[in-house]
C-alpha cells in the first residue's frame, strides 16, 4: 500500500475508533476492497489527515454536509466519532442551526431527532 494508505488508516481509526475500523476490515471483499482503498486513501489519508483544520472543525462540517444531504447511515456513523473529534454537543446543536438556515428546517429536524438518540448517553 502507499504513505498516504497507511496513514489514512491511522486517521480513520483515530476518528471512527478501533472496533468500526476492525469491523470494516473483516468486512472488505474482493467486491469492495477497491473502493475501501480509495476512501482510504484519499478521504482519510488526504482530507482528515490534513491539518490545515482541527478534527474538531473537519467533524462539524462533516455532520453539516451529512445532515444537509439527509446522509442518515453516515451521519450515524460521525456522530459517534464526535467522542474522539472533541466535538460536543453544543458545536453539533450550532451545526443543525446553520443546517436549518442554509438547508432547511426538516433536515435539521430529522438530524436533530438522530443526534438526541445516538448521543443520549453523553454528560
Amino acid at each position: 500500500m502507499s504513505i498516504r494508505f497507511d496513514k489514512g488508516m491511522k486517521t480513520r481509526e483515530a476518528v471512527l475508533g478501533s472496533d468500526y475500523l476492525n469491523k470494516v476490515k473483516r468486512n472488505i471483499s474482493k467486491f469492495d476492497k477497491n473502493f475501501q482503498e480509495l476512501i482510504t486513501e484519499y478521504v482519510w489519508g488526504s482530507i482528515w489527515s490534513n491539518d490545515n483544520i482541527s478534527k474538531r472543525e473537519r467533524s462539524m462540517l462533516t455532520i453539516a454536509i451529512l445532515a444537509s444531504q439527509g446522509n442518515i447511515d453516515e451521519l450515524k456513523l460521525h456522530l459517534q466519532a464526535c467522542k474522539n473529534t472533541n466535538t460536543s454537543r453544543d458545536d453539533l446543536i450550532e451545526v443543525m442551526m446553520h443546517v436549518a438556515i442554509y438547508s432547511g428546517i426538516p433536515k435539521a429536524n430529522t438530524a436533530i431527532k438522530l443526534i438526541k438518540e445516538e448521543l443520549k448517553d453523553w454528560k
